[in-house]
Order: structure tokens, then C-alpha cells, then sequence
């Protein structure tokens, strides 16, 4: 095989309490193109910036060559990401899953799911995108002596996945700079129990549940200083009956309801309450991951 396009989700970190640990993928896409040649890279549907060997998706590509003992050759990479970039939807992490994956199908996949797990997150620092864009759906992970343990959760049905996506971005490490040091034991435990009815609540369909469990204290806190009209949107989310979070760091804002008519009902308000241009992105759980789409 010398071709091959991978397709990763775009993913939803956090949700709310479970910081750096809980995550869910969502139906909205990357696909990366690989194609061997004799020698040379060449990176083509991004901008020119990200054309270089530190492209996320080729540093994980030569990652797993690596840990095959195979030689680096020459690599056309064609990317086609409909997934925004810098808005807490797991862009990075897409780029990362598809280059381990492609450069694992290429050799033959010798390698498990599991196995390029390990790998992209010993680069990414921890597996909350990570996980659910390699297995699809909701997940829960930890990283136990270096080395991340995912496992999935059911999720009811009747679940609709509104983003709120901004015209404006919010780097990840900008994100985590205004994170404390330290925490104080009632936030800690505020969050441990928070996180673990968020995750009954998403199975059972309890929508007061989520609305009450998706609080937290660790990260959104601190970070909302950096989104524009963070509090009047989440007013208006949690008046319409929704729950309410940041998507990963941010700045896209996540809404998880029932109604499949909220996008209609935030519409009419959004725009007066709000100094930027939010798109409203509805979406689905999508419960297949990282996969072929063609090989030849």
C-alpha cells in the first residue's frame, strides 16, 4: 500500500468537570492524505506556515516510523480539515491521530489502536482528545505510569450537540497559562463529584442532571476572562434549558440538550447579547473514530 486517507472526528474535551480527562467526538472532520514517494515532504491544503516538518500531523507520522524502526522516505500529505483550528474542537489532535494512523496502515498496521495511543500521547501531554478521536463516542481517561487507559461510556440517544464557534481564536498553551497552580481541596472534590454525575447524566438523558453536574471549578473559571460574552451566553444557554461548558479550552462553547430546536431559540438573542460573530455548528456524537476512508 502506498496510499492512504485517514479520517479523524473533531472532538470535545473536558465538559466541564472532567478536566484533561473526559472527551467525546463529534461529527464534524479531518481527513489527511498519505502518499509514499522516493524522497522529500510536501504539505499541501493548509497554509504555507504549516507546510514544514513540524506539521502535527507529519511529527506524529515519523513518531510511529520510529517506534517501528522504519525508515522516514519521502511523504506527500494532502490535509482537508473542516475541523476550526485554535477553537477547543481537537484540530491538533486530529492531525496527530491521523499521521499515527497513516503511518501505521502504510507499514502494515502492526500497531494497535492502543499502541498509537501511547505514542501520540507521550507528544500531546495528555489523551482527552486523544481517545475519543482514535475510538469515537464519549470516553473517560487517566494516564496510569506514563501510559493512558481509556475506556467508553453509553450516551442516551436523544443528546444534540450545539457549538457555539467564534470568529476569534484561543491557543491552548494562552488557555492553560491562566490555570492556578495550585487548587484547594473543596474545589477538588466540587469537581470529582461533578464529573461523575456529568457521565450518568449523559447516559441517562437528564437534562437538569447535566445542567447541575456540568459546573466546575478548575479550569472555566479561570478561562472564561478570555472569551468574549462568556457569561451572557452561558445566561442564555442555561435559560433555554441546555447545558453549558467550554469545549476543550476554548473559545467554541458547547451546548448539550434535548431540544433539537435550540439553535432556533439561541439565534433570535445571540446576536444582541454578543460583540463577535459566533457560528452556531449543530452536531452529533459520532461514535466511529479515526478510520479508512481510501487506500490504495
Amino acid at each position: 500500500m502506498k496510499r492512504v486517507t485517514i479520517r479523524v472526528p473533531a472532538t470535545t474535551a473536558n465538559l466541564g468537570p472532567g478536566f484533561d480527562a473526559f472527551g467525546c467526538a463529534l461529527s464534524l472532520y479531518t481527513d489527511v492524505t498519505f502518499e509514499e514517494m522516493e524522497e522529500g515532504l510536501q504539505i499541501t491544503g493548509c497554509d504555507e506556515e504549516f507546510t514544514g516538518p513540524d506539521n502535527l500531523a507529519y511529527v506524529s507520522y515519523c513518531a510511529v516510523l520510529a517506534s517501528l524502526s522504519e525508515e522516514v522516505r519521502g511523504v506527500k500529505i494532502h490535509i482537508d480539515a473542516h475541523i476550526p483550528i485554535c477553537r477547543g474542537l481537537g484540530s491538533s489532535a486530529a492531525l496527530l491521530v491521523a499521521g499515527a494512523m497513516g503511518a501505521n496502515v502504510l507499514r502494515g498496521s502492526r500497531l494497535s489502536t492502543q499502541g498509537l495511543l501511547n505514542i501520540t500521547n507521550a507528544m500531546e501531554g495528555h489523551p482527552d482528545n486523544l481517545a475519543p478521536a482514535f475510538y469515537g463516542g464519549l470516553t473517560a481517561s487517566m494516564v496510569d505510569n506514563g501510559l493512558p487507559v481509556t475506556v467508553n461510556f453509553p450516551l442516551h440517544p436523544d443528546w444534540e450537540f450545539l457549538a457555539l464557534v467564534p470568529d476569534f481564536d484561543l491557543p491552548t498553551a494562552k488557555a492553560r497559562s491562566v490555570l492556578p497552580a495550585q487548587l484547594n481541596r473543596a474545589d477538588a472534590i466540587y469537581n470529582i463529584s461533578h464529573g461523575a454525575l456529568v457521565l450518568k447524566a449523559l447516559e441517562l438523558g437528564d437534562e437538569k442532571l447535566l445542567r447541575n453536574a456540568m459546573q466546575d471549578r478548575i479550569h472555566q473559571p479561570y478561562r472564561k476572562s478570555l472569551v468574549k460574552d462568556y457569561d451572557a451566553i452561558e445566561a442564555l444557554v442555561r435559560t433555554n434549558g441546555a447545558a453549558f461548558c467550554l469545549s476543550g479550552a476554548g473559545p467554541t462553547l458547547l451546548c448539550i440538550t434535548r431540544d433539537k430546536k435550540l439553535d432556533e431559540k439561541l439565534a433570535k438573542k445571540l446576536d444582541s447579547i454578543t460583540q463577535a460573530n459566533w457560528q452556531m455548528m449543530p452536531l452529533h456524537v459520532e461514535f466511529q473514530g479515526a478510520h479508512i476512508i481510501a487506500a490504495e
